[in-house]
């Protein structure tokens, strides 16, 4: 006849697999009811929801009939914090995932946002690249502006990635390594995808990608919250958050939400970079605010960071035998500003 003492005995050969230790040694088998030859209990497991626990579940429900149960009822908890810690904790899985993201990774993720398009989110992001590239940095830029990628032309890249064993390895110009949506679409041709789609492409861009030692890579984000720049805000470990906006309230009202993003997905708040700011004549060295004043300086405050730069309206001086239309040469007046930005965060995140 089945007793309490025949069915713990029975389930002492069930083994929780992230402990390797009995359910009964754990202390997992609770409300345990008999009547007559149905058996109902709980058992609760280290972790629940993995394919083991469908495996454990056959495996009690075998054990108890072959005691004599002719019906088994079964329902899982989850072992508490304290009694995890008591029994010795659960040993961690190594990470399986791409090594830019592990846990151990070296490199700083770096996003670039803005609220709005047209404010100069991906003018900052490749002069930010190339600065600290001639700061002696190893550094990647993603262009996750899957819609309006731009980083190819601005850089002036005109190769594609080469692919070897089904790795991609990113194009390298100006010392900083570029994978970009870009490369992947011909003759410049709309991308009419949705969301999902566009998040297996940005994953892509991790795991399938040879990008070897960085010590940064900046993503140059869509512009808004949308389905992109979460996936990427979810998908990263942790970044350091540059928001991008112009002087006008508009920009810098719009730009808070993407601030507001990062925030609330644990994400640092790098600063905010006020492009376009002013407009600086040859002749008299006269400023004009031509977009208005001080919605930099109020987006930082509102977002409790600091006001990184603010970058003039110009125009970088054109080589043509090594065309890159959007890049600041290091002496040129904009581009001694993205170098200071460059050596700034360098000084405060060099790992």
């Amino acid at each position: 006849m089945l007793n309490e003492q025949t069915i713990m005995e029975a389930l002492k050969r069930v083994l929780d697999r992230d402990l390797d230790k009995s359910i009964v040694e754990t202390g997992g088998v609770r409300d345990l009811k008999i009547k007559g030859e149905n058996v109902s209990l709980k058992v609760a497991l280290a972790k629940t929801g993995t394919p083991e626990q469908m495996q454990l579940q056959q495996e009690i429900v075998k054990i108890l009939k072959e005691a004599g149960a002719d019906s088994v009822g079964l329902r899982f908890d989850t072992l508490s914090d304290e009694e995890l810690e008591a029994l010795g904790g659960v040993e961690e899985e190594p990470f399986k995932g791409p090594a830019l993201l592990a846990p151990d990774s070296k490199t700083t993720f770096i996003t670039v946002a803005s609220g709005k398009g047209g404010v100069g989110k991906s003018t900052v992001s490749v002069n930010l690249a190339v600065s600290m590239a001639r700061l002696g940095k190893k550094v990647g830029i993603i262009d996750a502006d899957i819609y309006g990628f731009s980083v190819p032309d601005m850089m002036g890249i005109e190769e594609r990635p080469k692919v070897i064993n089904k790795r991609i390895y990113p194009v390298e110009r100006f010392g900083v390594k570029v994978i970009s949506m870009g490369f992947f679409v011909e003759d410049n041709a709309p991308v009419i995808w949705r969301g999902p789609m566009l998040g297996k492409m940005i994953n892509q861009f991790f795991s399938e990608c040879e990008w070897g030692e960085l010590d940064y890579l900046i993503l140059d984000l869509p512009p808004g919250t949308g389905d992109v720049a979460l996936d990427l805000h979810t998908m990263l470990p942790e970044s350091k958050e540059l928001i991008v906006t112009t002087p006008h309230a508009t920009a810098a009202f719009v730009a808070a939400r993407a601030g507001a993003m990062a925030i609330k997905t644990n994400h640092e708040m790098l600063g905010v970079i006020e492009n376009m700011a002013y407009f600086e004549s040859k002749l008299t060295g006269e400023k004009e605010y031509v977009f208005g004043q001080g919605g930099g300086t109020r987006l930082a405050e509102e977002l409790k960071t600091e006001l990184l730069a603010q970058v003039p309206l110009g125009q970088p001086e054109i080589d043509e035998k090594d065309f890159a239309p959007s890049l600041y040469d290091e002496d040129h007046p904009i581009g001694e500003i993205y170098t200071k930005v460059a050596d700034r965060i360098i000084s405060k995140y060099s790992k």
